[in-house]
């Protein structure tokens, strides 16, 4: 076995020098609108589910889904779900090898941010 000291090895990366780009940070929030639109689907389902049960238990849940509270997380799962649109426009740009140099693919990430708030926005108008 070859003679390695391991303990003048650096980590890598390690916390104190990592500092986290614009395109790794919109990476992992597209992978945490989806889930949240997963969870957002299945609060649909309920609310659907207690419309096929009963009067009474939809009432329930239609109070819970049209409180403050429901808008509220309606309105951050509309934000996320233009969020994941915008960003998964933008890999599909990544897969035909456009625009993948640094600068272009902060650009991209920025206008994915900006996008999806303008996109919620407009669409909390319309609707």
């Amino acid at each position: 076995m070859a003679d390695v000291n391991r303990g003048n090895r650096p980590l890598s990366p390690h916390l104190t020098i990592y500092r986290p780009q614009l395109t790794s940070m919109t990476s992992i929030l597209t992978r945490i609108t989806g889930n949240a639109m997963l969870i957002t689907a299945l609060l649909i389902v309920w609310w659907f589910l207690a419309a096929a049960t009963s009067v009474e238990y939809f009432d329930t849940v239609n109070g819970i889904m049209t409180s403050w509270f429901g808008d509220l997380v309606f309105t951050l799962s509309l934000l996320g779900l233009w969020y994941h649109t915008l960003a998964g426009i933008r890999h599909l740009i990544w897969d035909t090898g456009r625009m993948l140099d640094v600068p272009t693919a902060e650009k991209l990430g920025i206008a994915a941010l900006i996008g999806s708030v303008v996109l919620t926005i407009l669409t909390i108008i319309i609707v």
